[in-house]
């Protein structure tokens, strides 16, 4: 229920590690939502995926140990929750969250510009389906629900986050330890994801 952001162009300029800053810091504010969900139905391993998520960080800030992405991308998947299995709601923002991780480390490993704008649109439509479960109703018509949605708080919490680090990236041309601790301190959000939950819930 939004319309298709154009990340490519957005992205055409940036280095492979803006591209891979871009991604994870996207990925970090969807994390909670794979956390809660993984904790309260028992599934998973979600510190394993944080552990992966912070070697990712670490990468790009050139500290802590070396990580073999490419092994990580076998954990991630096996924690990618089965919707069909799980016949609930929060299956859907915590598979979202481990897709984007997914496409994180695809995008760190193969520099691919299309795997961040892939996050953009994933992220945005996570809080686009939250809102639509969550508020919408029967009564509304499709033009009132997409109006509710882009302008809800969420959504436009969502959209000048990921406004945000496009322009912190942009004025950035290395990866300075201090400018990552700082993108990945924003991306946190004091551990409230996307669609505004946590993993103290």
């Amino acid at each position: 229920m939004t319309e298709l952001l154009n990340l490519e162009p957005e992205l055409e300029a940036f280095e492979p590690w803006q591209l891979t800053a871009f991604s994870a810091a996207l990925t970090e504010r969807m994390f909670p939502n794979f956390a809660l969900f993984a904790r309260l139905v028992e599934f998973g391993d979600a510190a394993k995926l944080r552990q992966i998520l912070d070697g990712v960080w670490d990468s790009l800030s050139g500290q802590g140990a070396k990580m073999n992405f490419e092994v990580q991308l076998d954990a991630v998947e096996a924690n990618m929750p089965d919707i069909d299995v799980f016949d609930m709601y929060g299956a859907l923002p915590a598979l979202d969250a481990v897709v984007a991780l997914n496409a994180t480390l695809n995008c760190l490993l193969e520099k691919d510009r299309a795997e961040a704008a892939t996050i953009g649109q994933l992220s945005r439509e996570c809080v686009a389906t939250f809102l639509e479960v969550t508020e919408g109703d029967d009564q509304l018509s499709d033009e009132e629900l997409v109006k509710l949605i882009n302008t809800h708080e969420l959504m436009q919490a969502e959209d000048a986050f990921r406004d945000e680090v496009l322009e912190r990236l942009r004025g950035q041309k290395h990866a300075t330890p201090d400018f990552i601790q700082a993108l990945r301190e924003l991306a946190g959000n004091e551990g409230v994801s996307n669609i505004g939950i946590s993993d103290d819930d």
